[in-house]
């Protein structure tokens, strides 16, 4: 029995704007095909998570992101190969998003996310980012009529 291989350090930016957030549909013939996914990828040698951040959602989308935080990184474990997810909260500062790689995006709120079909490695991404939105609505950041 062989233990997965071990791709390294994968980031993910959770693009928010106006109450949404920008999700991606991986392409056919990769790994996890037409599953929705936070966009980024691989930290390549030598470069900062930040810095792959951007050069990532550069050449996927063609955006430029302020962050604005990050969220609990995940170590997952595929059948095949493992990870660990690096999840930042951002805004887009320049551009507006084209498609290079992916099938489709989509702009949704928290209560659509039953209608996509998420890699489970942002599975746990999508919850702390609920608690998280939960967690400030109820603290009244929200005006109260």
């Amino acid at each position: 029995m062989h233990s997965p291989v071990h791709i390294g350090d994968v980031v993910c930016a959770i693009i928010e704007r106006q109450g949404s957030f920008l999700i991606a549909q991986r392409p056919k013939g990769k790994s996890l095909a037409c599953k929705w996914e936070f966009p980024g990828g691989k930290v390549e040698c030598g470069e900062s998570a930040l810095d792959a951040l951007h050069r990532e959602l550069r050449e996927e989308l063609g955006i430029a992101v302020m962050v604005s935080g990050a969220l609990t990184p995940v170590f997952h474990m595929y059948p095949d190969f493992s990870l660990r997810l690096l999840p930042f909260l951002c805004t887009i500062s320049a551009g507006e998003p084209v498609l290079h790689e992916h099938r489709a995006i989509a702009w949704i709120t928290l209560e659509m996310i039953g209608g996509y079909d998420f890699p489970e490695a942002d599975l746990p991404v999508l919850d702390e980012y609920r608690q998280r939105l939960y967690a400030t609505a109820c603290k009244g950041v929200f005006p109260s009529g």
